[in-house]
């Protein structure tokens, strides 16, 4: 559907917006939760840890990093070595080794050792950018969020709601076109359709229980 043509082009995208995730709502229920945790903290070092890598594999190493590391102090005293070990299957451990202690010591001297809530300090936590910052204003905070992953990203552009590929201005476009109150819903819920039913390389159309809302000249019928 096109998102020319003056007004009712621009009210017809926002009720399929709203249906979208009305449908969604219905076929998933409650909001999902695809990392592990049991505290903000515990949280943010999560989602830093899940860059370029699954949840699923964040969850099996998570255990034993918080079991040996509960708190933002006693993380920011780890030796490097000793979390590239832990954190090893996540890919890219050097980095996310580094990160998560140097995030743990930001929060202890410049956070009181708790999770800050705006995007300004959120994303001046080293390996956090827009997307890790808006899971946790989303999920701690109940803050609008539109967090754009690969999942994410794929649904809205097969779905006709941006034609952008840089997950900044995708963000940008769906924060204007989702009310902010559906915002962290609508992420999350077309994250997990993407994982379910909108895959990359084959996705299921014929059980899409959107297909009827998606424009996507590529779906596959059979």
């Amino acid at each position: 559907m096109s998102r020319e043509g003056g007004p009712g082009a621009i009210v017809d995208e926002t009720s399929r917006i709203a249906e979208v995730l009305a449908v969604l709502t219905r076929e998933y229920g409650e909001i999902p939760r695809f990392l592990v945790y049991a505290s903000p903290f515990q949280l943010l070092i999560a989602v830093i840890l899940s860059a370029q890598t699954t949840d699923r594999q964040v969850n099996l190493i998570t255990p034993e990093l918080f079991a040996r590391y509960p708190t933002p102090g006693e993380l920011s005293r780890a030796r490097v070595s000793d979390l590239e070990a832990i954190v090893r299957p996540t890919g890219y451990f050097h980095a996310k080794a580094r990160n998560i202690r140097a995030t743990a010591a930001q929060l202890v001297e410049g956070f009181a050792g708790e999770v800050p809530r705006s995007m300004e300090e959120l994303t001046s936590l080293p390996g956090v950018g827009r997307k890790t910052a808006n899971v946790v204003r989303g999920t701690l905070f109940g803050e609008p969020a539109i967090i754009v992953d690969t999942h994410f990203g794929r649904v809205v552009g097969r779905l006709g709601f941006t034609a952008e590929r840089n997950p900044e201005r995708i963000e940008r476009e769906l924060q204007a076109k989702v009310p902010p109150r559906d915002q962290y819903r609508f992420s999350m819920m077309v994250n997990k359709h993407g994982r379910l039913f909108c895959h990359a390389r084959r996705p299921d159309c014929p059980g899409c229980p959107i297909e009827r809302l998606c424009p996507w000249p590529g779906k596959i019928t059979a």
